[in-house]
């Protein structure tokens, strides 16, 4: 049984937050992305956050740290974007096993630092899958609705690239997160089966889908239970949600997946819904009562934040969720 399975069962863990918030406090410019390595990229690089993981290193663990030091169990790895179909934006598609391989292993080295302080409360890094910016399901054309601007295959070559590199890196989980399009996410989940069975081990996988709306439906309109029902044949760490809703939207999705499922459950809400310029207002005292109801309610195995959080929102969380116990489930490991 792995170390987080043991851990899980224990109390609730806490997920880091957001990345993206974190880094806009640095205002990097763009030569700040392009480091000395990529000086005469002829592409504008700025906004491609992932590849900081090899120009501000130092940046990034430290943004690792605050988190762990907030109260953090697990932190996500710099890989959100980091399949050949997002950074094909930047003309970088062969830089991403490297681009995966070394978020990981920043993110390790400062989970193991903090783990050595403290052996009794091991960290964990998960690595961090995000949905690219195609979807398998849905037309972008209005005019062509059989029209898909990427295919299953396509999706299952890319994640595989980016699982191996993950793993190779260290993390101890895969984190297919923010799915917006669930045939994408089946994509994901099939490469990592394939790589667990390419390198003959076991990972714990989490899954976290989005609710984009009060319609209650992922965007390629699939409900919790559907959602559920999609993704339920793989043996799972988690399911949860994140992103698009902030804790108090996210409560009755939240309660009828946990109402459903026999996986333990996970949520990185946002800081509250954005504001007119794009902007979280919510504090984290406010976030944290939101999220108690959760605690309350017996909802969560494991929980952080998502847009606009930071180590304020997780260490407040933090702070709350010690003194909850979690949500039980029968488990079969």
């Amino acid at each position: 049984m792995s170390k987080i399975y043991q851990a899980i069962q224990k109390r609730i863990l806490i997920l880091d937050g957001a990345m993206g918030t974190m880094l806009q406090q640095y205002n990097f410019s763009e030569e700040d992305f392009r480091g000395d390595r990529f000086k005469d990229y002829p592409t504008s690089l700025k906004g491609n956050n992932d590849l900081l993981s090899l120009t501000q290193p130092k940046a990034i663990a430290e943004i690792h740290r605050k988190y762990f030091e907030a109260g953090a169990d697990i932190v996500e790895t710099n890989t959100f974007s980091g399949t050949t179909i997002a950074m094909a934006d930047y003309n970088m598609e062969d830089l991403v096993y490297e681009l995966n391989y070394e978020s990981a292993k920043i993110a390790k080295q400062v989970a193991n630092e903090f783990t050595k302080q403290n052996p009794n409360k091991q960290r964990f890094v998960a690595g961090s899958i995000g949905p690219t910016n195609k979807t398998a399901s849905l037309s972008p054309d209005v005019n062509r609705p059989e029209y898909r601007a990427i295919t299953f295959e396509e999706l299952r070559v890319a994640y595989k690239q980016q699982v191996e590199a993950l793993i190779d890196g260290g993390v101890d989980v895969l984190l297919v997160e923010t799915i917006f399009d669930t045939l994408n996410a089946k994509a994901a989940l099939f490469a990592i089966e394939e790589v667990k069975e390419d390198k003959q081990i076991d990972i714990p996988i989490m899954v976290s889908g989005t609710i984009t709306d009060a319609s209650g439906r992922t965007l390629s309109g699939q409900t919790v239970e559907a959602f559920l029902a999609s993704i339920s044949h793989i043996q799972l760490l988690s399911v949860g949600f994140n992103c698009a809703l902030g804790a108090e939207q996210l409560r009755p999705y939240l309660q009828r997946l946990s109402n459903e499922t026999e996986f333990f459950t996970s949520a990185h809400p946002n800081a509250g819904l954005p504001n007119a310029f794009g902007e979280y207002e919510q504090t984290p005292k406010e976030m944290q009562k939101l999220i108690e109801e959760y605690l309350q309610d017996g909802l969560i195995n494991i929980i952080g934040g998502c847009c606009g959080t930071n180590p304020e929102h997780i260490k407040a969380i933090a702070d709350v969720a010690k003194n909850y116990d979690p949500r039980r489930i029968s488990i079969n490991v």
